[in-house]
């Protein structure tokens, strides 16, 4: 591998992310989703249809006024809804309602034709070896200090 290669793999990637995301967005828009949106519903899918607000915030990673911004309009789409924990006035708990389920099938069949479309022309092999070198990539990251 030349230097060259070496310095724009951390471009690469970027513009890669971007990219997915792009064409995710495009195919998700129809559906009055956003990537916020998106990343919230799967999220949410993924903990089980309910969360702690607070929780939900952490596992995409935003603080917690810009998810009641996303949540806002995920409510106004009729996907999600927002309700009381008993004993504690300030908390909620953030709930995926028989609407989103249908939204959520949509999102994985198009994330797999994407991911599918993506992917065209790459063996199983390269693409294993592409995740172990992605997962090395992450933990080295993870373990650099901050400055």
């Amino acid at each position: 591998m030349s230097a060259s290669t070496r310095e724009i793999v951390g471009m690469t990637l970027g513009r890669t992310a971007r990219m997915w995301r792009n064409k995710l967005d495009e195919r998700l828009s129809p559906l009055g989703l956003t990537q916020a949106r998106w990343l919230v519903l799967m999220h949410l899918s993924r903990m089980g249809g309910e969360a702690p607000q607070k929780e939900l915030a952490a596992s995409v990673g935003v603080e917690g006024p810009t998810l009641v911004r996303v949540l806002d309009g995920l409510e106004r789409l009729g996907l999600v809804q927002r309700l009381g924990v008993e004993g504690d006035r300030r908390a909620r708990r953030v709930c995926l309602t028989a609407r989103a389920d249908g939204v959520i099938s949509d999102i994985m069949r198009i994330g797999a034709n994407l991911r599918a479309e993506a992917l065209l022309g790459i063996t199983d092999a390269e693409i294993e070896s592409f995740y172990r070198v992605l997962e090395t990539i992450m933990a080295n990251l993870a373990a650099a200090p901050s400055k």
